[in-house]
């Protein structure tokens, strides 16, 4: 890790600290600052136009597109100082950090004019279209097909865990528009309009009663020729560029979450007791540690953005860290529940209020599963060693690409 701050990016840090310090409510910089539910709420409903006003929501956007043309060191520090000041940044994910750069890099001109102007406005909400109930980890080998029908694609498929598929007006979908071509070689990558008789969306319930997640069935659905991104059957370079971005400019700022959780942690032990046994205190010590190895490998992942190393490898990197991360919160989870002791095996959460699980924000439980903040987040933990890929999928990844080791074989047909 070697990686210094340019004077801009701290000049730059300055500015963002008072622009917060200007629009952010009164009190908030205050220790044991607190909304109550009606300012909360006025609070969320006004905050993104406040940020759309300061030109914040896509800030590292090329001027021409509604952005600021920040340099990358400047957007890490406006990410920073956004989570030092636990000021929230829009929350629209899929468009502003997946499809929009996605866009910007792949797209054609009048992709760019049509659709930017509209991710930066909330116009246009999003879900994002790749995984399958046979196409996981192995996302090549997707099913869902788009065979082009005058100036129209028809898609016919399934996808699942798609997140935000109630709301989003458009789904940014991967289809196989050339069977005959490998694997890798026949997927396009397609923005397609969501209100429409050919598409059925159906909610995963969780235990909890949560349905972020959906089914997406596609039958005869339409999207336009035109709205293929990065040429037809290009899909898959242009895929890897999108998930590339999920891990971008927030590398120094991840870890808060999860300090922020686990301080719920300590906080729950020094209420019941549990901070005095020795064993609970090791193991609290250890989940910090691991907190820290996730802060300091964030450096050195934005080291490797910014020097453009290639003796390990932004991917490698990504791949290590969302290993490290997710199997880390699956163990502290578990320490959470063994902290609750016998109240973590009821449901002590409100149904009627909207609490904020630490590192994911808002979540309402369910009138039939009233599970707490920590409960919630116990849940949670469990999709994550398999969502954004496997944590097999990263051990091949780490094996393949830094330590050099030979690929798997391939499974032939007639292989015993």
């Amino acid at each position: 890790m070697d990686l210094t701050y340019p004077a801009e990016a701290e000049a730059f840090r300055v500015e963002i600290r008072q622009w917060l310090e200007d629009h952010l409510p009164d009190g908030w910089f205050e220790p044991g600052f607190s909304m109550d539910a009606e300012a909360k709420a006025q609070f969320q409903k006004e905050w993104t136009t406040t940020l759309f006003e300061g030109g914040w929501i896509c800030a590292s956007w090329p001027t021409e597109y509604g952005g600021k043309g920040l340099s990358t060191m400047e957007a890490v520090v406006l990410h920073e100082e956004f989570a030092k000041a636990s000021a929230p940044l829009r929350a629209d994910f899929f468009g502003d950090t997946l499809v929009g750069p996605t866009i910007l890099q792949w797209g054609t001109e009048e992709q760019k004019r049509f659709f930017l102007p509209k991710i930066l406005s909330g116009e246009i909400a999003w879900c994002q279209g790749f995984s399958e109930p046979d196409a996981g980890s192995d996302l090549a080998s997707l099913g869902t097909k788009a065979v082009l029908d005058g100036d129209e694609w028809v898609i016919n498929g399934q996808k699942i865990w798609t997140t935000q598929g109630f709301v989003a007006d458009y789904i940014f979908v991967l289809c196989r528009t050339d069977p005959e071509a490998s694997k890798h070689k026949g997927i396009s990558y397609l923005l397609c309009p969501m209100d429409q008789p050919g598409i059925e969306v159906r909610p995963i319930h969780q235990v909890d009663g949560a349905a972020e997640f959906t089914e997406v069935f596609f039958t005869d659905a339409r999207c336009p020729k035109e709205n293929v991104v990065g040429g037809v059957n290009n899909g898959w370079n242009v895929a890897m560029t999108t998930l590339g971005f999920e891990r971008g400019t927030s590398a120094t700022t991840g870890y808060r979450r999860f300090e922020k959780e686990l301080e719920v942690i300590i906080d729950k032990a020094r209420e019941n007791g549990k901070i005095d046994d020795p064993f609970v205190r090791q193991d609290l010590a250890r989940a910090w540690s691991k907190v820290q190895i996730m802060r300091i490998n964030g450096l050195r992942t934005l080291t490797s953005v910014v020097q453009e190393k290639k003796d390990f490898g932004v991917a490698a990197l990504g791949a290590v860290n969302k290993m490290f991360w997710s199997e880390y919160h699956q163990q502290v989870m578990n320490l959470a529940i063994d902290i609750l002791g016998t109240e973590g095996q009821i449901l002590t959460g409100d149904p009627d209020v909207e609490e904020s699980v630490p590192g994911y924000g808002a979540r309402r439980t369910s009138n039939q599963y009233p599970a707490s903040v920590l409960q919630s987040g116990f849940f949670l933990s469990r999709s994550e060693t398999i969502w954004g890929g496997t944590s097999q999928i990263q051990r091949n990844i780490v094996g393949e690409r830094v330590l050099g080791l030979p690929k798997e074989p391939k499974v032939t047909e007639g292989t015993k």
